[in-house]
């Protein structure tokens, strides 16, 4: 018999959130969907998050509180996850708030597909003060279309397509793709690397599920290991394992600061590509002892695998414009790397 109300466990690291942190609790109390626990794990803070969190977890026998054996955020959620008892997993950070509505809408998409998927929904942005960053804007922007359209596999070349606090997954599923125990930064890009991996359906929500606080301290903006938000090295790896068929030859479109910092890690790789430009002077030069050559170059080239590197919002449409002209299909033909 299906269980119509499984448990959710809600994974939380928090570290010195004091100021945010009532927020953060009373938005998860207010959930419509009442069967869940939540996980909080104390990551060694120095401000009052322990004292508040015991004071929560003594009113709402949902809240357990639990402390990091050791510092950073991985080992902080692996030693949390360890005490889940729920069937469904999801993660929360405690500077972000949860709309009403969030786990109610996840579960219900959930059941209806069962094992083997994983629901994402939308984001939004807030600020206490002043405006979110325009930067932060377009990811938004982007991650909401992504899980509009639930091109999560798609578009997973480009930046991390499902927020690491807006999905909800079975934990058989979760245990399946090695949960929080690779220590890897980003962790929220690497696991949805995982769920590709093992083939496991993200069916995306076309609905704002999550409320992402932006900060200047938030450790996307202040810890070495988000520093660069094009985090190539990964990309590549997981490309190699999963989608580059060396039978095959392989473009690089794209001649900019991407280009040439995909090329030089694609010749330390050892292989050989076609570099392209739709750029008429950055056509016929020589790059790092490579020619680079025309586009149209791909027409002439059997089965070919193309990486796109070009950052221009306006280049991306032309060239997905041309590739489909050429019926070249994502996935199968052609990946856009940011």
């Amino acid at each position: 018999m299906i269980n119509t109300t499984p448990l959710v466990s809600i994974i939380m690291a928090a570290k010195d959130t004091a100021i945010y942190l009532e927020d953060c609790l009373d938005s998860i109390i207010a959930q419509t969907y009442p069967n869940w626990e939540l996980i909080a794990i104390n990551d060694h803070s120095s401000d009052e998050t322990p004292e508040i969190l015991e004071s929560y977890a003594s009113k709402d026998e949902r809240i357990r509180v639990f402390h990091s054996d050791r510092p950073k955020l991985i080992p902080t959620l692996k030693y949390g996850y360890q005490f889940a008892k729920g069937d469904l997993i999801n993660r929360m950070d405690s500077d972000d708030k949860m709309p009403i509505d969030k786990l109610e809408c996840l579960v219900s998409a959930w059941q209806a597909h069962g094992k083997g998927n994983i629901i994402a929904g939308g984001t939004k942005h807030f600020v206490d003060d002043g405006e979110v960053g325009g930067g932060f804007l377009r990811y938004e922007e982007w991650l909401n279309e992504v899980a509009r359209n639930s091109t999560h596999y798609q578009e997973i070349y480009q930046e991390c397509v499902i927020p690491s606090h807006c999905w909800i997954i079975h934990k058989d599923d979760f245990d399946l793709v090695d949960g929080f125990n690779p220590e890897v930064y980003p962790e929220d890009y690497d696991l949805c690397f995982r769920f590709y991996k093992h083939k496991l359906r993200v069916i995306g929500i076309d609905k704002v599920l999550h409320h992402w606080r932006d900060r200047s301290n938030r450790i996307s903006r202040t810890w070495d290991e988000y520093k660069d938000n094009r985090y190539f090295s990964m990309k590549l790896k997981y490309f190699y394992a999963l989608d580059r068929d060396k039978s095959r030859p392989l473009v690089l479109w794209g001649t900019g600061r991407n280009g040439k910092d995909m090329a030089k890690l694609l010749k330390q790789r050892g292989d050989t590509f076609h570099w392209v430009s739709d750029n008429a002077r950055k056509v016929g030069i020589n790059i790092y002892d490579i020619q680079t050559e025309h586009f149209e170059v791909i027409q002439k080239l059997v089965n070919p695998q193309i990486m796109v590197v070009v950052a221009s919002p306006d280049g991306k449409i032309e060239i997905r414009n041309q590739l489909d002209q050429w019926n070249k299909e994502p996935v199968r033909d052609y990946w856009f790397f940011t």
